[in-house]
């Protein structure tokens, strides 16, 4: 038996046909890692830059999926506590592996004190970290920090000489393909107002001017979402 249908209807299943295509065409979520210590992982006396940077990038209409083992909800993260570059380069890179983000945000560089000399070891480690995340995701995007300072000296004094180390790290790993870009999160940081009493740890403004700097350095990467290369395919 032959059935006739409506106009209309056949209409409609043209406009739900055309709305699956172009559904099927729409960029995915680009997937961000935040790596780093306390400053990165937040905490109940101070202020994060996580949370105002996934509101500055919904504002925005980018579309992000923060991913990693720690934290709740939306906005998973590699943050440590107390923890220095030389921890995260022996334990992210598992975490990482289990989920492999397309941009990473890595600011790294507190937990030391200036009486070890420990730039070269961080360098070294951080190298590391960036090693291992194009191990898993060759086309992996990192966004690299020189850290806000700090007026907790003189153990953070090394701080100044560390950031000038990663602008020539940067240069040297830095391809197209595998980009590295310093994301300069020290100028304009004004320990004195944009730290909470501990002279370390950021305010609310310090957060503030720590989102404002991912923002910029992540608008121009948002608009083009990178193919991840997943565990496995």
């Amino acid at each position: 038996m032959k059935i006739a249908f409506p106009r209309w209807w056949l209409g409609w299943l043209l406009l739900i046909g055309l709305g699956l295509a172009r559904g099927a065409e729409m960029p995915r979520a680009s997937r961000i890692m935040a790596v780093g210590d306390s400053i990165t992982e937040g905490g109940k006396t101070f202020a994060c830059y996580r949370p105002l940077l996934a509101a500055k990038l919904r504002t925005a209409g980018l579309a992000v999926e923060f991913v990693g083992t720690r934290g709740e909800g939306e906005l998973r993260h590699e943050g440590y506590g107390g923890k220095n570059v030389e921890f995260l380069a022996r334990t992210v890179p598992a975490h990482f592996a289990e989920q492999p983000a397309d941009i990473v945000l890595l600011h790294a560089g507190h937990n030391h004190f200036v009486e070890e000399k420990p730039v070269p070891g961080m360098v070294a480690a951080t190298e590391q970290l960036i090693g291992a995340f194009r191990a898993v995701n060759p086309r992996v995007i990192v966004l690299l920090a020189q850290v806000i300072p700090a007026g907790k000296l003189p153990k953070y004094s090394y701080l100044p000489e560390f950031n000038a180390e990663l602008a020539r790290l940067a240069a040297r790993l830095h391809t197209p393909a595998q980009p590295v870009v310093v994301v300069d999160q020290a100028t304009g940081f004004d320990w004195q107002s944009d730290t909470i009493a501990d002279l370390v740890h950021p305010n609310v403004s310090g957060a503030e001017k720590m989102a404002g700097r991912w923002l910029a350095a992540l608008q121009p990467l948002l608009g083009r979402p990178v193919a991840v290369a997943r565990p496995g395919s």
